[in-house]
């Protein structure tokens, strides 16, 4: 970095003694960032790029409205509005990448490598609950935390699966309007903020994940449309995984462009100079490097965040995708008694039927299927969309997944917490607390916001908050 960044060097290096940047992004399925700011107990700084994105101090702070501040000193990712859905911790400069793809409200988007999630949420609120979101990740495990977090969220329009890229590519061929591949990097953004990421980061690791990067936009290119966009990230500042990996996929596809997407403050160019002796053949195609110049850079001395490097990939309209269009997934008609089974419970506590269409049943599990979701049918996937809850013989059990993605007011039965009553931290517990009312399933809430299921029985709240989230 010293031989590439010159005189510029000794700033980027003196980052590296700095704290790194906390990032926040507001959940605007859930909330508006003008209304977090008023109730947030954290001092936050917006991020240039990010509308919905703020630095946060993570230390007590001073609300915007006096008297609103819950919990002060509490730390963001143990706040009970965390818990609730309101906020993805993010580092600043991660929250580029989506902004950049731009994915719009009725679009079908792949996020190919999506855990844990902090990308797929920023999708998924940016598509405001229209068309589908494939959120994709081929580690099993990761595939799990994915979930957890894109439940928290509150989105209905998302299926999750766990495929590798290849499989994909072969079943969906030129189906998505967009497609976001975070890819798997060496990492060098990450060294200030891990101790992981320094351990592990060698030489020789940057060229073995150039060569993976390779081959696994060859299968996210293959899964745009025509007239699509492909956004490939990183977060390492080495130009063999960044302007090399674009610049071998640009000699390789003249079907697709690189994009400059909007100038934002803290934005700097890509370096097509870095890898001009590398590019094999670049001396044959004057006039493609400089083009590099249109992909972003993120820097830990010019702008909040860690490093970030992006290029925005535009397919050409012309042409058809080769591989036929997937057919809709078409689910088998439910069982009478699981439909009843479900009804009854939305009768007898909700003021809603949340989802009337395209329900299905995988083993117990009840869905409500997006309605462009392709056949998965021989994937491998955890959730086909909006998981509602489990048939338990006669009888419909709500999963965590329905009390974050319903508002509170659709509830008949509600227990409405400020954020610094000891019954809060009671529920995210898992243990049981006084709460007047009518006996029944009852939505838990923080602040008006959803926290998950409870049930109350003789003026006792019992919590059903999944075992697997509660806290020590």
């Amino acid at each position: 970095m010293a031989r590439l960044l010159g005189d510029e060097f000794p700033a980027f290096l003196a980052s590296f003694d700095a704290t790194p940047s906390t990032g926040l992004r507001v959940n605007t399925l859930k909330i508006t960032p003008e209304r977090f700011r008023e109730i947030a107990p954290f001092d936050l700084a917006p991020v240039p790029w990010c509308p919905a994105g703020f630095v946060v101090d993570d230390v007590p702070g001073t609300c915007e409205v006096p008297g609103t501040c819950r919990l002060s000193g509490v730390p963001a990712g143990k706040h009970p509005y965390h818990a609730a859905g309101l906020y993805y911790l993010q580092d600043p400069a991660a929250m580029a990448a989506t902004e950049i793809l731009a994915p719009q409200p009725g679009e079908r988007v792949l996020d190919l490598a999506a855990a844990p999630g902090g990308k797929a949420t920023h999708i998924a609120s940016l598509m405001a609950g229209e068309g589908l979101l494939i959120a994709n990740e081929i580690h099993h495990q990761r595939a799990w935390d994915l979930a957890e977090n894109l439940e928290r969220w509150g989105g209905r329009n998302i299926a999750i699966t766990v495929e590798t890229p290849e499989r994909l590519a072969e079943r969906f061929e030129g189906f998505f309007d967009a497609v976001l591949l975070d890819a798997p990097c060496s990492g060098e953004g990450m060294l200030r903020r891990s101790e992981a990421a320094r351990r592990e980061w060698a030489p020789e690791l940057i060229g073995g994940c150039s060569l993976r990067q390779s081959a696994i936009l060859e299968h996210a290119a293959r899964l745009v449309r025509p007239g699509g966009r492909l956004a490939y990230a990183t977060c390492t500042f080495a130009p063999e995984e960044d302007e090399g990996t674009v610049a071998r996929f640009l000699q390789d596809h003249p079907e697709f462009e690189l994009m400059a997407p909007p100038h934002q403050a803290g934005f700097a160019p890509g370096r097509p100079e870095w890898i001009a002796a590398d590019v094999p053949g670049n001396s044959e195609l004057p006039g493609t490097w400089p083009d590099l110049t249109r992909a972003v850079r993120l820097w830990p001395h010019l702008a909040p965040g860690e490093g970030h490097f992006i290029a925005l990939l535009r397919k050409c309209a012309t042409g058809t995708a080769s591989g036929g269009w997937p057919r809709v997934w078409r689910p088998a008609r439910l069982p009478r008694a699981a439909e009843q089974a479900y009804r009854d419970f939305c009768m007898d506590n909700l003021m809603v039927v949340p989802a009337t269409e395209r329900l299905a049943l995988v083993g117990s599990y009840l869905y409500a299927l997006p309605p462009d979701l392709p056949d998965l049918t021989g994937l491998r996937f955890l959730h086909p969309g909006w998981w509602l809850g489990a048939i338990k013989g006669n009888r419909f059990e709500p999963s965590h997944a329905l009390a974050l993605a319903l508002r509170l007011e659709y509830a008949c039965r509600t227990a409405n917490l400020a954020a610094d009553r000891p019954e809060i931290l009671a529920y995210l517990r898992g243990e049981t607390f006084p709460s007047p009312g009518d006996d029944g399933w009852a939505l838990v809430a923080v602040d008006g916001y959803p926290l998950g299921w409870g049930k109350r029985v003789g003026r006792v709240m019992k919590s059903k908050y999944p075992k697997g989230l509660r806290r020590g």
